[in-house]
Order: C-alpha cells, then sequence, then structure tokens
C-alpha cells in the first residue's frame, strides 16, 4: 500500500534564455544615414519557490520531471523591446528545503507563508546596437546572441 505523503523529489528545472537585441537599420526615404533602431531582448523566466500553508506534501510534484521557464524574445524594429519570458512559479509546503543534488548544498529553504525564493534566475536581455552610431560610424557592429540559461538538478525534500 502506498502513501500519499511525498517528502522528497528530484526535478530538472532550466530558466529561460534572454532575448536577443535586434540589428536592424532605420529606412527613411530623406535620410539616408538614419542609423540603428534596434530594440532590447527580453528577459527569461524565472523559476521560483513559493511557500504555501495549504500544502503539506510534495505529492503535487511527484510526477513533474522537467520544469521549464520559457525565453525572452528578441527586440524588434523602430526600439521595440523583446517580450519577457513567464516564469515557472511551483507552490511547495512550508520548511521545505531545497538542493543542488550534484554537489549536496543548500540553495533556499522556505519557512514562511508566500514566501519565494529564485532557485533558476533566468537570462538577461541583450542590449540593441543603436548605442555606438555616430555621423560617421551608422552601420551596427555584429549582432550578440541571446545569455544564456541556468540547467541543473536541485532536490527538495520536506
Amino acid at each position: 500500500m502506498t502513501s500519499n505523503f511525498v517528502d522528497y523529489v528530484k526535478i530538472f528545472v532550466r530558466s529561460g534564455k534572454g532575448g536577443a537585441g535586434s540589428a536592424h537599420l532605420l529606412r527613411v526615404k530623406y535620410n539616408a544615414k538614419a542609423g540603428p533602431d534596434g530594440g532590447d531582448g527580453g528577459r527569461g523566466g524565472h523559476v521560483i519557490l513559493r511557500g504555501n500553508t495549504n500544502r503539506w506534501t510534495l505529492l503535487h510534484l511527484k510526477y513533474t520531471k522537467h520544469v521549464f521557464a520559457e525565453n525572452g524574445q528578441n527586440g524588434g524594429q523602430n526600439l521595440c523591446t523583446g517580450r519577457e519570458g513567464e516564469d515557472q512559479i511551483l507552490d511547495v509546503p512550508l520548511g521545505c528545503v531545497c538542493r543542488d543534488a550534484e554537489t549536496g548544498e543548500q540553495l533556499c529553504e522556505i519557512t514562511e507563508d508566500g514566501q519565494t525564493a529564485i532557485i533558476a534566475k533566468g537570462g538577461r536581455g541583450r542590449p540593441p546596437t543603436r548605442l555606438p552610431a555616430t555621423h560617421s560610424l551608422v552601420s551596427p557592429p555584429k549582432k550578440d546572441g541571446s545569455s544564456s540559461n541556468l540547467k541543473y538538478l536541485p532536490t527538495w525534500d520536506l
């Protein structure tokens, strides 16, 4: 006979990547040297633990093997900033301890209702390439890629 009380789970978490900045050049009919007008990339989503007094076990996370936060979107033309990635919020019971599965290092402990802890921080959105434009240098430099995300395997126990 199995119990409904689960006090240990191991879930692979991945935060979202930040979006890339846009390398767009403004095209205007009467201005040949209009310059770059690309927008910022959006921030990647975080993976967040939140304390909840209505939870007393980790049963709702027992069959969850992966938690992926959403990536940020790329910047657009006309100084448009990319959309931020959606955060993944996991409700856990009070007294839950989050540890790194490989090293055993304690990452956080949830002790109060509503307390939050970011266990995988999302990537930063990359800046646009509009900043270095001058009268003599109107073409943007090479475009940067998006910033990286965090991937690891934490364990949660009560």
